[in-house]
């Protein structure tokens, strides 16, 4: 083996006896290798020169033939390549730049050797390459920061926290092993040295007594790691920053600021702030050991205060949780105590200053009036008369120290029956108290009032007064059903069943006595009846046939009050035939719902109006229809200018027969054809063939007093006139007598200078020829 790291003279590394002559029959015999090759130490980071020879490898055979040497591996013709290299006549093996053991520690070659035909003259030898370590690499801490904590108060050697820095270096030699210490400490409270680390395991510990987060709450250590087992001559550093935290421990009582608090708080008022208690905790705020718990210890025995902390500010605020009664407590003095939500950590004891009285003024105000008993409850017999006095429903003032006016009004009467005296609050009736009544449910009445003084601001309060009110007898009981049917012949199932029903309460209704009244007597020959139970009775034929009809049994019925009441109540009963099932048959009802005589009769008396009134519609459309046909025409036929409708009894023959003629649509300009033609019957749409009425003629200067007469005569003529149409036209008169008051159109006249062509006019239709006539005709005046 090799004694020294890098040998000045490279050793020869020769091939092991691969056979010997011998005599033997059977010629080459292989034999044992003759020593084992030692491992090839490298420094990893030499300087060189490179390439540097390591050993010379030699075969024994290299003086009888020649030989040419290789090596094979990883760090020769595999990667990483070119690291080492043989020269392959002389056998020296090289290593052609420095190594780094962290990267490869150890290499694994082989070494060959041929002829040179390329023939294997040697077995190959295995060549191991290891590379000796240098300190060239510092210790690493896993983080630049470390976080720890530890408890004030703690005790010397309470574990803290731990820290560790690994060296790529050997770990097996001094160059990777690692030594802690620490260097500094910030602060330096209590005293520099509060803390120690384990050299080999980076363990920190608490070294003294004395960690109180109030004073410091965080410490900050430089922790540095060396290698070399800790020579700081020889050996490589590095550091760390250590952050220690003392946390919190429940070692300060909340102190009050001031041993006696004040405030006011106004009567009858809730959920009111009277005054804030502050507090002083050191502790870590907004935690456990800093929350402050209040209470009250004396001075509030019925419960009216309550005090809540402020999870901000950590104050306590004294609150109002039930009202509090000037006239019965004008001040209260309370003691207060805090605490924290944790408890105190061992050996602490509590602070006087945790201890304060506060005290609280009540301040009066105006309260309404109460009234004692709410509500208020009376009982009654219904039906008393108007203006009985039911009781006084006064109210008392709580104000004992002011004097005050009550005064009462009503607020809530649902049926008015009631009235309160506006003084002395004194209730009396103003009409009948009903317990049937739809406001009364369960036989209690209620109404509100209302009680005011004259403070400032008024107060009021509201009362309930609740009348209970006992039944007396004054409702009769009636009968269900009011109608029913029943077959016309007795049998065993055809019965009708009663109910009666009474608006009063026990004991004025059932159980009830149901009876048929003596008078009209054949109602108790045809009728029996008899009761089933107190509320229920059946109604029966007592004769085998009753003839179908309607009948109006009456029945009185009698409850059970003192005294009874009765009523007489009348059933309406359809008697009909029925069949084989008791059910009245479709004819059986018919007969049974036959109509009364007063219903006949008003039914004919209706009939024979309705026919009278269609006889003299038909006599006046005769009357018309002879009227008209008597009447003259008031137009000339060639002035007739309205569309006359032409009746035709045929149809066209669809699209093909297209081939129509449209004058026969159209007004006629004669009636030659229509004299000429033979007597018989005529269309509708033909005028009658008669002569024209004639006018009166005018007399040449008539009286004013015949323009009546004129006009009656052609009012007569228009009536009579048979070509008039069938409809109310506007009669013209021509006549102007000399006693108009509308004066003679003679005196207008045109504002045109010259004359005028009204010959156009004739192109307008027969409208306007009457018109044309008279402006065109000519120069006659």
């Amino acid at each position: 083996m090799l004694s020294r790291v890098w040998d000045s003279q490279p050793r020869v590394i020769k091939f092991s006896r691969r056979h010997q002559r011998g005599s033997s029959s059977n010629g080459l015999r292989r034999q044992k290798r003759d020593w084992v090759i030692p491992p090839i130490n490298v420094p990893e980071n030499s300087r060189g020169p490179f390439p540097h020879m390591l050993v010379r490898i030699r075969s024994d055979q290299d003086k009888d033939v020649g030989i040419r040497y290789s090596i094979t591996g990883a760090g020769a013709d595999q990667p990483p390549s070119g690291i080492y290299n043989i020269d392959p006549i002389s056998g020296n093996m090289f290593v052609t730049q420095p190594l780094d053991r962290e990267e490869r520690a150890s290499f694994h070659l082989r070494a060959h050797a041929v002829d040179m035909n390329g023939n294997q003259v040697e077995n190959p030898i295995d060549l191991y390459i290891y590379v000796i370590d240098m300190n060239d690499n510092r210790p690493e801490f896993q983080n630049q920061v470390y976080n720890g904590s530890v408890a004030e108060g703690s005790k010397p050697g309470s574990s803290v926290m731990k820290v560790t820095a690994t060296d790529s270096d050997d770990s097996t030699t001094a160059n990777g092993m690692v030594r802690y210490r620490i260097l500094s400490q910030s602060p330096h409270s209590p005293i520099p040295t509060m803390f120690t680390i384990n050299s080999e395991t980076g363990d920190i510990v608490t070294m003294a007594a004395g960690l109180d987060r109030e004073k410091v709450s965080q410490y900050t250590i430089i922790v540095q790691a060396t290698d070399m087992e800790g020579n700081l001559n020889f050996g490589l550093s590095n550091t760390a920053t250590a952050l220690i935290s003392i946390t919190d421990i429940n070692d300060n009582p909340p102190e009050l600021t001031v041993r006696t608090f004040s405030g006011e708080v106004p009567e009858n008022k809730v959920n009111v702030v009277v005054t804030n208690l502050t507090v002083v905790d050191r502790d870590q705020p907004h935690s456990p050991n800093w929350n402050a718990v209040y209470r009250i210890v004396s001075g509030d025995p019925s419960g009216h205060f309550t005090i809540r902390t402020n999870p901000i500010t950590n104050e306590g605020m004294l609150t109002v949780v039930k009202p509090v009664d000037f006239e019965m407590n004008r001040a209260f003095m309370l003691t207060v105590v805090v605490s924290n939500q944790a408890h105190l950590a061992s050996g602490i004891q509590s602070s006087l200053q945790s201890t304060a009285g506060v005290t609280i003024s009540v301040q009066d105000v105006n309260e309404p009036p109460i009234f004692p008993v709410n509500p208020k409850m009376i009982r009654f017999e219904e039906g008393v008369p108007a203006g009985t006095t039911l009781t006084v429903f006064a109210a008392q003032d709580p104000d004992h120290f002011i004097h005050q006016i009550v005064r009462y009004s009503k607020l809530s009467d649902p049926a008015n029956w009631l009235r309160i005296n506006r003084t002395n609050g004194q209730i009396t009736t103003t009409a009948l108290l009903d317990r049937e009544s739809e406001h009364v449910k369960n036989n209690m009445y209620e109404a509100t009032f209302l009680a005011f003084d004259n403070g400032s601001p008024q107060a009021s309060g509201t009362g309930t007064l609740q009348i209970y009110l006992i039944d007396v007898n004054d409702n009769a009981p009636v009968l269900i059903p009011r109608e029913a049917q029943v077959c016309e012949r007795a049998r065993p199932n055809s019965r009708i069943n009663i109910t009666a029903s009474d608006a009063d309460a026990d004991p004025n209704v059932g159980p009830f006595v149901f009876e048929l009244p003596s008078f009209p007597v054949t109602v108790r020959r045809n009728w029996t009846i008899s009761r089933l139970s107190g509320d229920y009775a059946q109604l029966r034929l007592r004769i085998p046939y009753l003839e179908a009809g309607v009948y109006e049994i009456p029945i009185i019925v009698s409850d059970s009050g003192n005294p009874p009441l009765s009523n007489r109540s009348l059933i309406r009963v359809k008697v009909c035939p029925c069949d084989d099932n008791g059910d009245c048959s479709a004819t059986g009802a018919v007969a049974a719902a036959g109509l009364g005589t007063g219903a006949i009769i008003a039914i004919l008396i209706c009939i024979i109006i309705l026919l009278s009134m269609v006889l003299l519609f038909v006599v006046w459309m005769k009357r018309r229809e002879k009227e008209r046909q008597a009447k003259p025409l008031l137009i000339d036929p060639e002035d007739d200018v309205r569309d006359n409708i032409l009746k035709y009894d045929e149809e066209g023959g669809g699209e093909e027969d297209q081939d129509y003629d449209l004058s026969q649509l159209q007004q006629p300009e004669s009636l030659d054809h229509i004299i000429n033609k033979p007597s018989g019957v005529r269309r509708v749409d033909e005028r009658p063939v008669i002569a024209e009425s004639q006018y009166p003629v005018r007399p040449s200067l008539p009286h004013p007093g015949d323009i009546g007469d004129f006009i009656n005569d052609g009012l007569r003529a228009a009536d009579n006139d048979p070509t008039a149409p069938p409809y109310d036209s506007l009669l013209v008169f021509d006549y102007e007598g000399s006693g108009s008051t509308a004066g003679s159109v003679s005196s207008l006249n045109s504002t045109s200078s010259g004359d005028q062509d009204y010959d156009y006019l004739n192109d307008w239709g027969p409208r306007f020829k009457k018109l044309a006539d008279l402006y065109g005709g000519g120069d006659d005046d």
